[in-house]
């Protein structure tokens, strides 16, 4: 019954998160290429387990995940992680601010490689520029 629960939840977070916005392959397909039952113990813990845990909201969750991906420069997760924090309605100007942040720790090659992505899929949604005034 438990896996039952774990499954939806996996099921209904991973829809807030990856249903709309930018076209791209979230790494579960890549990690079902090599080992379908791996892939799905990481979905069932990343997905099921550790972002439905209430702790964080997914917006909170979604800030730190860009935060940290941002840090390390891993470019293909960040886009989908912005992707997912816009659809989970994190404040696209708050976002920009933790990509600025990340100067103080991580330098501004860093934060210059954060903002073209995040650009690029606000030009993608359609949400660009964001100051449409």
């Amino acid at each position: 019954m438990k896996e039952d629960i774990i499954k939806k939840r996996t099921q209904e977070t991973a829809k807030k998160l990856f249903s709309a916005g930018i076209k791209q392959d979230p790494p579960y397909l890549l990690w079902k290429e090599f080992d379908r039952e791996l892939a799905n113990d990481f979905s069932l813990f990343i997905t099921g387990n550790l972002y439905s845990r209430t702790v964080l909201s997914l917006q909170e969750r979604q800030m730190v995940a860009c935060a940290v991906l941002a840090a390390t420069r891993s470019a293909d997760e960040l886009r989908l992680h912005v992707n997912a924090a816009l659809n989970v309605g994190c404040d696209p100007r708050k976002l920009a601010e933790v990509f600025f942040q990340c100067a103080t720790y991580c330098g501004m090659p860093t934060v210059n490689i954060a903002l073209e992505i995040y650009r690029e899929v606000l030009k993608e949604r359609g949400e660009w520029p964001l100051n449409k005034d």
